[in-house]
């Protein structure tokens, strides 16, 4: 066996779909080496425990039960994930809060050659674990207020949850995340894609440049056009189209 490959497992109840995504790894990524397949929850729990992948396909929906639970009931969480789905899964988000990848179905060649070779990166990743232990904190803990997103900085890895971030400011491609310990992360993703991500934890986009948490807002300032103050007195710039929905979502 070659060590320098990665070891995968692939999870999947479809046959058709199992046998295409073992032929695309087969055929166009030599870098990984097929250990077995599963496609029931306790079959993919005893074949990850046993064989101890690099890295696992996941369809999220399976017969007997659904990924998430495969990964509940594995007691070692230490390999990289990418899911699949058929669908825009109502998990998606909470995937992406984790910094999970995920593939939709019938899965995309070069999408599946570039998850692959991110994977081979992160192989050596001291994250993995912490990475799939915040994806099901997110999926199957209580509140929303309580989630954590991942945030990819130069350091590390960080886990914030969403109740502590007061804005995000966009800076180029980069965002720049302000928190409430008067920290700031700077993370190589644009606000575009943050948005996305907090649209439904009370974050509202109010400018181009600023994504703001509608929990930590001190005031709403009418003269000059009218700004908004942060709890930390930052003023914030509000895009005149953006003024109506923000104070209704104010309740003002």
């Amino acid at each position: 066996m070659n060590t320098s490959k990665l070891r995968v497992i692939i999870v999947e109840d479809e046959y058709h779909s199992r046998e295409t995504l073992k032929g695309f790894l087969e055929t166009y990524c030599p870098e990984t080496e097929i250990l077995d397949t599963a496609s029931q929850v306790a079959e993919a729990v005893q074949k990850i425990t046993h064989h101890r992948p690099d890295l696992v396909f996941m369809d999220i929906e399976l017969q007997t039960g659904t990924g998430f639970e495969v990964l509940q009931q594995v007691t070692d969480l230490d390999f990289h994930l990418i899911f699949t789905t058929a669908f825009e899964h109502y998990a998606i988000q909470a995937i992406k809060f984790s910094s999970i990848d995920y593939l939709l179905k019938p899965i995309d060649l070069d999408e599946l050659i570039a998850a692959v070779a991110k994977a081979k990166k992160r192989v050596q990743s001291q994250s993995r674990q912490s990475l799939l232990e915040n994806l099901l904190q997110n999926m199957l803990g209580g509140s929303s207020e309580f989630k954590k997103i991942c945030l990819s900085t130069a350091e590390g890895i960080e886990f914030i949850p969403t109740r502590e971030i007061l804005y995000c400011e966009a800076n180029g491609s980069y965002t720049d995340f302000h928190l409430v310990d008067k920290r700031k992360l700077v993370v190589s993703k644009n606000l575009k894609e943050y948005e996305n991500l907090l649209g439904d934890f009370n974050f509202m986009r109010v400018h181009n440049s600023f994504l703001i948490n509608l929990g930590e807002v001190k005031k709403y300032v009418r003269s000059e056009g009218g700004y908004i103050v942060m709890n930390n007195e930052k003023q914030v710039a509000i895009s005149g189209t953006k003024k109506e929905e923000f104070l209704r979502r104010m309740g003002i």
